[in-house]
C-alpha cells in the first residue's frame, strides 16, 4: 500500500529531476508548456513484468509522440542499471532513477514494504496537471498492466 495519497486528476504533478540516460538529468519542468508528459513507474528493472511492459510502449511510442506526448519511465534503480535495462530491451525513452525514492512518494505510488514503487502511467498535460492516472492494484501481475489504449484515449482529449 502507497505511504501517500496519490495524486488525483486535475492536481498539480510534482516537478522532479532525476538522473536518466548517461547520468543527465531530467526534469517535468522541462516538457511543460511544450508536451504532454507520460510517466511511466515500474517497479524494478530486469523483473519479468516490466520487461514486458517497457517494450510494449515503445512500440506505441510513435503513436503517443504523434499525440504531443513524451515518455518517461522512473524506477528506484539507479541510471546506470536503468540504461542498462533500456538497451537489453529496446527501449529508446529515458529511463529515469528515483534512488532516493521521493518521486514515487510524492506521485503516491511508493510501497514501503516492498522498498519500490508500484506500477503507475500518469498523463500530466502541458500545464503539469494530472490528466490521467492509471494505478495497478497489483504490480506483479501481467494482466494487471496499465492500459496503453485508455493512455492514448486520455491524450487524444487533451488535442481536442
Amino acid at each position: 500500500m502507497p505511504a501517500t495519497a496519490t495524486l488525483e486528476i486535475g492536481q498539480t504533478a510534482p516537478d522532479f529531476k532525476l538522473k536518466g540516460p548517461g547520468g543527465q538529468f531530467v526534469s517535468l519542468s522541462e516538457y511543460l508548456g511544450n508536451k504532454n508528459v507520460v510517466l511511466v513507474f515500474y517497479p524494478l528493472a530486469f523483473s519479468a513484468v516490466c520487461s514486458h511492459q517497457l517494450p510494449a510502449i515503445e512500440k506505441q511510442r510513435p503513436k503517443l509522440e504523434d499525440l504531443d506526448a513524451t515518455v518517461l519511465g522512473v524506477s528506484i534503480d539507479s541510471h546506470f542499471a536503468n540504461e542498462a535495462f533500456a538497451r537489453q530491451m529496446g527501449v529508446g525513452f529515458p529511463l529515469l532513477s528515483d534512488f532516493k525514492h521521493e518521486v514515487s512518494q510524492a506521485y503516491g505510488v511508493f510501497d514501503p514494504q516492498k522498498g519500490h514503487s508500484g506500477r503507475a502511467v500518469f498523463v500530466i498535460d502541458r500545464q503539469g496537471r494530472v490528466a490521467y492516472k492509471d494505478i495497478s492494484p497489483a504490480p506483479g501481475d501481467m494482466s494487471q498492466i496499465p492500459s496503453l489504449d485508455a493512455v492514448i484515449d486520455a491524450l487524444r482529449k487533451l488535442k481536442k
